[in-house]
């Protein structure tokens, strides 16, 4: 998001947070290498990115409970390194691990949370009672925390964070490791928030996620931005319209590569090969798939599909598992 000259980052310039050149290392091993974004008043942003690839550590930083090694950062218009009380008094946190009292019930939790905001006992209360019934946990108010789903503590720890009516709403993988009938309710949620104009700031590396929630967002890799923009914008930057599928049977396959190349010549976008079956990525991939077929190439099986998110993420940060 460009700067106009002289305008100061922060809100007074709808931008919620402001980073540049930002840098976090332990010892030797750099986890955020001199990045660069913006985050404006009101939108969904995402950090998308591999494990490792330094999402959690910049969220970290923005959430005050980690210093920046060098770089900009601001926060709420506000300095981390010196009023993070301030900003953490201001800002909703949803960790990868729930830190739920797991003894308490579940009212319990988000009442005695809200005290720590320095609300009022019956404040605190009808707070709470408006949370439990947005995240679908009334009928569970009275419950101890221990018992409940894994869903179910998802929905209360994104509750409690939202205790303190926060301006922004920090999300660290909000969903996972959950089943996809709670992971939608989560979503189904998140948006309601952002309908409301609270500021979403997520890290996840399910593609749909990001697809599903971001106005805008930024890959991350080997610690490093490798690409920004909206889910469209950057299948639209790096990646085809459409996506070929070819599976061949056993053997096949290898066989094929050197004929496959100049039939595709002019045809394809790009071409890559798994070792379970081709990806064709083209404009138009029926019409590919016609003129494989015209010249006698006859797969097990040929899919077309729209290119997604998921083909951009490979295709920048590789597909080599990383532990």
């Amino acid at each position: 998001m460009a700067q106009s000259p002289g305008e100061s980052p922060g809100e007074s310039s709808g931008q919620l947070i402001h980073a540049r050149g930002l840098t976090k290392r332990f010892g030797s091993f750099t986890a955020v290498d001199a990045i660069d974004f913006d985050v404006a008043a009101g939108e969904a942003f995402g950090f998308l990115g591999p494990n490792g690839a330094g999402k959690t550590s910049t969220m970290r930083m923005i959430g005050c409970v980690s210093p920046k090694t060098e770089g900009t950062l601001r926060v709420l218009d506000m300095d981390p390194a010196t009023q993070g009380p301030r900003i953490r008094a201001r800002i909703g946190v949803v960790p990868q691990e729930d830190w739920l009292d797991q003894e308490m019930t579940v009212r319990d939790n988000l009442v005695i949370y809200g005290r720590y905001f320095d609300l009022s006992w019956p404040e605190a209360g009808r707070r709470a009672d408006e949370l439990l019934e947005f995240v679908q946990l009334s009928d569970r108010a009275g419950s101890r925390v221990e018992p409940l789903s894994g869903g179910m503590k998802r929905r209360l720890s994104v509750a409690r964070s939202l205790i303190n009516e926060p301006s922004l709403l920090l999300l660290d993988e909000p969903t996972t490791g959950l089943d996809p009938q709670a992971r939608h309710l989560v979503w189904d949620r998140l948006y309601r928030l952002k309908q409301r104009g609270t500021t979403l700031v997520l890290t996840t590396h399910y593609m749909d996620e990001a697809e599903q929630l971001c106005d805008r967002l930024v890959i991350m890799d080997k610690a490093r931005i490798v690409a920004e923009g909206s889910p469209r914008q950057l299948i639209e930057q790096h990646s085809s319209r459409e996506v070929l599928e070819l599976r061949f049977p056993p053997g096949e396959q290898e066989s094929l590569d050197g004929r496959l190349d100049k039939l595709l010549d002019g045809r394809a976008e790009r071409i890559e090969r798994l070792p379970d079956r081709i990806l064709v990525y083209a404009s138009d991939g029926e019409a590919v798939s016609a003129a494989l077929h015209g010249e006698g190439i006859q797969p097990d099986s040929s899919l077309v599909r729209r290119s997604s998110l998921e083909d951009v993420f490979l295709r920048l940060t590789g597909r080599s598992l990383i532990e």
